[in-house]
């Protein structure tokens, strides 16, 4: 087995560059010059590059513009064009007009997934009647429908309001039969790009039952037929995105959204949920707007690895990021000493005598020492920007914070899933709480985590939302999940209880030294919580799932039975979640999948149907270093903020939705932390 495997995101850079350079492989070599070109783009296309490619690295690509193609464009005829555009009805007619009016010197069309054959003839039909069939040098499937924002973190789109893969589009009445089959199939073309560009063919799980199920069907067979032909297919040994061998298969698990609501809306508190939780953090850059003048000023997270604190610390607790911004902004100052010596030895400051003797002393005491200092001003200068980069954003969270009791209320939530005694009731303590959305969250977790709402404390909750003029319809439609799915005190007694214990938050010392706006974060008031590590319901299904039977033997069965309320006499596993292996000519006995799980896979995927969050991800990446897994990714159909996900909820019938309800399948609707 490999040392190290290529991440999601790695790959995917490797195969836009090898698009971007004409589908030729990039070498990296200062001495031949690239060839000039422009670059054609839809909104799909964009969200995919922009996260990945900056304008630098485009240009070291030899892309000297990069247009929309629904914007007005001037003929450039001497320069060749590459596309990367989704292959519908409207794209494929611009692209049409551009071959009729030979708008470039030569055309590159790369399609974000498969072109279909009417459109292809469409598009070659274009080229005939423009005499531009010469000019048209490579039309190209790239399997590139996906957004790689971290590498062990993909989404199938950017979020949009009225975006179909919500978990809104999946759970409503009002979404017609054809507009669900293409929502499904959608997602299993993403995650078959995705298998793709890794290069892998995973063993598939999933819960029976639900979307998640459909998904993994429709996927199998996509995999299936392309298996088909040994000698071409995206899975050979000489394709081009063919990922390392290994000894054994991934595992790619899929799950469904409604099986945890809770940690879509709990109020947490790590670094990157926090930023993507209050702030517009979208496609890894975060909006604020400054105290001073009110304007709003972007930050680019994604700074490919040269940012040290956020790639230690972007799944930390809020304070001990804090506590590392102060740690930096202290090494950067004793730099930034050495580096007004050399001014003043230079005489770019003081008077000239001070300067000859700081130079003599400073000559004298550390020659070396000003050398590497000099050699390292870049470093210094790109360390200084992103201390304030974190100092700004850690600040405004700050504001947030205390404006709104984020930490009171995440503390609150702890010991509603733990089953913690409060201080007083939920209703009572949400009267000090301002904010709407918050009272909207705190209440719907109560809801879900007791074991059982009477009519009177439900009551209570709706006259609350009524009192606060907060709509109500998503405690409805909750009410209603949890009516249905028959998840009363059986299952409260059994998953809650059990899984809750330990669970909560330690208080810890942490701010020794505190920051202020230009050297400090002012804390009074806000408690330095540390989140203790505990596997979410998802998490937890992963590990259930990868774990060899002889290692969980009755335990895990009776766990994962004791968790949908059912009695402890239950079945196994295998007989809860799906199993497909697309490289399997037959069936799957129950020997085989045994078989299959005789070995952790080391190659781990977890993809959530009807949207996910950063809390899950993280939640994820810390299990995969708790268990030495050499790869684990984190997928979803989209990143939903809290808020965004209140309104999808609220949006939701209260009809039964998409997803299978009934006492078979592994549904969690409170958060359950394993310890």
């Amino acid at each position: 087995m490999p040392a190290e495997l290529e991440s999601v995101r790695t790959r995917q850079i490797v195969a836009l560059r090898t698009m971007i350079n004409l589908n030729e492989p990039v070498v990296n070599s200062g001495v031949r010059e690239p060839v000039w070109k422009v670059l054609v783009l839809d909104r799909t296309g964009q969200d995919i590059i922009s996260p990945l490619l900056p304008v630098k690295q485009l240009r070291e690509l030899g892309v000297t513009l990069h247009l929309l193609i629904g914007a007005r464009r001037e003929p450039l005829t001497d320069v060749p064009a590459v596309y990367f555009v989704s292959p519908n009805d409207e794209n494929i007619d611009l692209m049409s007009e551009d071959l009729k009016k030979a708008m470039y010197d030569s055309f590159y069309c790369n399609f974000i997934s498969p072109l279909a054959r009417p459109r292809l003839e469409s598009l070659a039909s274009a080229a005939v009647h423009g005499g531009a069939v010469s000019q048209v040098q490579k039309v190209v499937d790239q399997y590139l429908n996906f957004i790689s924002l971290e590498d062990d973190l993909f989404v199938l789109r950017r979020y949009s309001e009225n975006s179909t893969f919500s978990y809104h589009a999946m759970n409503s009445p009002g979404t017609s039969d054809v507009a669900v089959n293409a929502m499904l199939d959608s997602i299993a073309d993403g995650l078959f790009a995705v298998c793709a560009t890794m290069g892998i063919v995973p063993i598939i799980r999933c819960p029976k039952g639900n979307a998640a199920e459909m998904v993994a069907k429709k996927l199998d067979q996509k995999l299936r037929d392309n298996l088909r032909d040994s000698r071409n297919n995206l899975f050979t040994m000489d394709g081009v995105r063919m990922g390392l061998l290994q000894t054994s298969r991934p595992l790619l698990v899929i799950g469904d959204r409604s099986a945890d609501l809770a940690t879509m809306l709990h109020h947490t508190w790590t670094y990157q949920a926090l930023m993507h939780d209050v702030l517009e953090l979208d496609q890894n850059r975060v909006t604020i707007s400054t105290s001073s003048t009110g304007k709003k000023k972007d930050y680019d997270m994604a700074t490919g690895g040269s940012d040290k604190l956020w790639n230690n610390h972007k799944g930390s607790a809020f304070p001990t990021v804090a506590e590392a911004v102060q740690e930096n902004l202290d090494d950067y100052r004793s730099k930034e000493d050495d580096i007004k010596k050399i001014k003043q030895a230079l005489g770019l400051s003081g008077e000239s005598e001070a300067a000859d003797e700081a130079l003599t002393n400073v000559l004298a005491d550390t020659t070396a020492k000003l050398g590497s200092t000099v050699m390292s001003l870049p470093d210094l200068l790109e360390s200084k920007r992103l201390i304030d980069l974190h100092t700004n954003i850690a600040t405004t969270l700050l504001d947030v914070i205390k404006e709104r009791k984020l930490d009171v209320l995440f503390e609150l939530e702890q010991k509603l899933l733990q089953h913690s005694p409060l201080d007083q009731p939920v209703t009572q303590f949400l009267s000090n709480i301002n904010h709407q959305e918050d009272v909207l969250r705190v209440l719907i977790i109560a809801f879900l985590c007791q074991e059982t709402v009477n009519q009177n404390g439900y009551d209570q909750m709706m006259n609350l939302l009524r009192e606060r003029g907060i709509e109500e319809s998503a405690l409805k439609h909750v009410q209603k999940l949890k009516s249905i799915s028959q998840l009363g005190s059986r299952a409260a007694n059994s998953a809650h209880t059990e899984e809750h214990q330990g669970a909560g938050t330690k208080t810890i010392s942490m701010f020794g030294k505190l920051l202020s706006h230009s050297s400090k974060f002012v804390m009074e008031g806000v408690k330095n919580l540390v989140p203790k590590e505990h596997n979410l319901p998802l998490t937890k299904m992963i590990d259930s799932l990868n774990t060899p039977p002889s290692s969980t033997g009755i335990s895990s069965a009776v766990g994962i039975n004791q968790m949908i309320g059912g009695s402890s006499q239950g079945p196994d596993i295998d007989d809860i979640y799906c199993f497909f292996d697309p490289k399997l000519m037959h069936q799957p006995t129950k020997e085989t999948i045994l078989l299959a799980r005789q070995q952790s896979a080391q190659d781990v995927i977890l993809f959530v149907v009807g949207g996910g969050n950063y809390v899950e991800y993280q939640n994820l990446v810390d299990y995969g270093k708790r268990k030495n897994l050499m790869r684990v990714t984190y997928g979803c159909t989209e990143l939903v903020n809290p808020a965004q996900f209140c309104d999808q909820v609220s949006c939701c019938s209260l009809s039964l939705p998409l997803t299978d309800l009934s006492g078979d399948s592994p549904y969690f609707f409170c958060s359950p932390l394993e310890f």
